[in-house]
């Protein structure tokens, strides 16, 4: 605990020598968000990987770019145009860092609705110059632990402990797949805090390569001796090979003990948004996928949900033509309601000037913001921040059930489910 209070420390006396920086503007560069734009412009930046081998996330800089138009076309943000910078951060560690030292370079007023693996390599950056990192995707632990961050969602913590609660009414026992990798090394942790928080044993945990292009002998240990047994599931978290390990799945057959015949295992499967969303059941054959019946934890609302229409409107509006933008994608989404955090804390400002320091501020006593239904009010006090020991900046610890029903991911209950109690227990154990 010491090492982790020391960080703090480090990162409070980096912010308070950023801020102080900020206000005197004795030596320190133009003010943030001032790039050589007109001083009403509001200079924002945008990153995700783009073009590479592994994860790629073109839709969320695009999205930004769309919304900007979007909001543009309406006045701007309580009179302030919107720009937009976009950085390709090739889900590398240098790719990250390059992109948070341009960020910096440009003096933007935050980073927003941008995705990275590579929480450290960006955020030391980011905290040394005081702009605050808003609505990443939530994959690293680093975006719940930074002051200079403000989470939207919960993270893939939240999905597998929703997941685990999920499942445990409906599964008499869970095997999870997963990467075998560091982060994929977190997993069993949170999946199994859902499976005890509804009463069943922790699950079965199966490590697999991330970059496999066949899963046949993983998906035929996930079944095990009893494929043809009721109340088994298999719940496959492994990012964009997820589809190719359920696809492996499909293929697979058990021996039905009482004919003897080859059959395929009753086994239910299930997985979390990212890993699996509306286009991942459309490309693997829709109501005919592999994929029917499976049970999805999402952070946000179903795609089908109406209250993503005026993102669909923003889209078909602002970005006509450009398919990088996928707005069933979950990236694409999260861009789109940070965006909308943004416009709403900068609404709230008044005249006052935008720049990373005072948007920081706003943020920090941001209360309340809505987002149209897509999350909970979100708020960054001290006390809309959860007692969750390993992410204290964790402020929406909500998820929602998923259901793939004729091909279509739909709601498998109404709302939202908090699982943010069972996020303690997992990092309390």
């Amino acid at each position: 605990m010491s090492d982790r209070r020391d960080s703090r420390a480090r990162k409070a006396a980096l912010l308070s020598v950023a801020t102080s920086c900020a206000l005197l503007l004795a030596g320190c560069g133009a003010l943030p968000g001032s790039t050589g734009d007109s001083p009403g412009t509001i200079v924002v930046m945008t990153w995700a990987p783009e073009q590479t081998q592994a994860t790629n996330e073109p839709g969320m800089p695009a999205m930004a770019k769309a919304y900007a138009k979007y909001v543009n076309a309406q006045g701007g943000i309580n009179g302030h145009q919107l720009k937009v910078l976009t950085c390709n951060e090739h889900n590398t560690t240098a790719g990250a860092a390059a992109c948070a030292q341009r960020a910096a370079d440009e003096g933007v007023a935050a980073v927003v609705g941008s995705y990275s693996q590579h929480g450290p390599s960006f955020l030391s950056t980011l905290e040394a110059e005081g702009i605050p990192y808003l609505g990443g995707f939530g994959v690293t632990e680093t975006e719940f632990d930074s002051p200079l961050s403000y989470p939207v969602n919960g993270g893939l913590s939240s999905l597998l402990a929703g997941n685990g609660q999920q499942l445990a009414p409906k599964c008499e026992s869970v095997t999870l797949v997963r990467p075998d990798t560091a982060a994929g090394d977190q997993f069993p942790a949170f999946l199994d805090a859902g499976l005890r928080a509804g009463g069943r044993s922790d699950a079965t945990d199966l490590r697999a390569a991330e970059d496999s292009t066949d899963y046949t002998t993983t998906a035929e240990k996930s079944v095990g001796d009893d494929g043809t047994g009721d109340g088994r599931c298999v719940t496959a978290v492994l990012g964009e090979k997820t589809a190719t390990f359920f696809d492996s799945f499909r293929r697979i057959t058990v021996t039905d003990p009482d004919t003897g015949k080859q059959v395929s295992p009753r086994t239910r499967i299930a997985s979390v948004l990212g890993s699996v969303q509306q286009s991942t059941v459309d490309s693997s054959g829709g109501s005919g996928s592999p994929l029917e019946n499976a049970l999805v934890t999402g952070w946000y609302p179903p795609a089908s949900d109406a209250a993503w229409n005026p993102m669909k409107q923003a889209v078909a509006k602002y970005a006509f033509g450009d398919d990088s933008i996928d707005t069933d994608d979950p990236g694409a989404q999260t861009t789109w309601i940070a965006y909308t955090v943004l416009t709403e804390v900068v609404g709230s400002m008044g005249g006052q000037n935008i720049d990373a320091t005072t948007l920081k501020q706003a943020l920090d006593n941001a209360h309340g913001i809505s987002t149209g239904g897509l999350t909970p009010a979100l708020g960054w006090r001290d006390q809309d921040l959860a007692s969750v020991p390993d992410h204290p900046r964790l402020a929406n610890g909500k998820v929602t059930y998923q259901v793939v029903t004729d091909g279509r991911l739909v709601a498998a209950r109404k709302g939202f489910v908090d699982v943010t109690r069972t996020l303690e227990k997992a990092s309390a154990g």
